[in-house]
């Protein structure tokens, strides 16, 4: 991991957005991609719970874009984000995810979306002490607290899996 120089413009985007919220995160740059968990975890050397999945669900009645913020060791039960969301889910297409999140799955980060996202944080993500997240592309990443997840994000802990 490296920090860049200069950062490509979606990840630049997700910097600026942490400078001006107040946090001190960097983003960097992995040789390897990341846009699985298990390729994150081994580009940034944590384990795979560790990596914050960021998954964009469409309410299929209402068709807003709901984020669910993951840990990598965990499949999602549509369901029951379904019943936190109020209705029924499905996975939209990429031209939904970047249209709602300003960026191409694979790379989605926790912030920096044009517009604020109903958010849900998979709660096994809070028992560690540090976690990472999509930092922009699928090439940045950004360490974090999980409660900072919380606090960024707005988004409720609530049980994903």
């Amino acid at each position: 991991m490296r920090i860049p120089e200069r950062l490509p413009p979606s990840a630049q985007r997700v910097q600026e957005e942490l400078k001006s919220r107040g946090y001190p995160h960097r983003v960097v740059e992995t040789e390897e991609t990341t846009r699985s968990a298990e390729e994150a975890a081994r580009a940034v050397g944590c384990g795979v719970g560790q990596i914050v999945k960021s998954l964009v669900f469409r309410g299929r009645d209402s068709g807003r874009p709901i984020l669910i913020l993951a840990s990598g060791a965990n499949r999602v039960d549509v369901a029951k984000i379904g019943k936190l969301a109020g209705e029924p889910v499905e996975k939209p297409d990429a031209k939904f995810v970047r249209e709602h999140t300003g960026f191409a799955i694979g790379g989605v980060p926790p912030v920096g979306h044009p517009e604020r996202l109903q958010t849900y944080i998979d709660e096994d993500l809070m028992r560690y002490g540090e976690v990472w997240a999509a930092g922009g592309t699928p090439n940045h990443v950004f360490r974090l607290a999980p409660n900072e997840l919380a606090d960024m994000t707005g988004g409720k802990v609530a049980v994903t899996k």
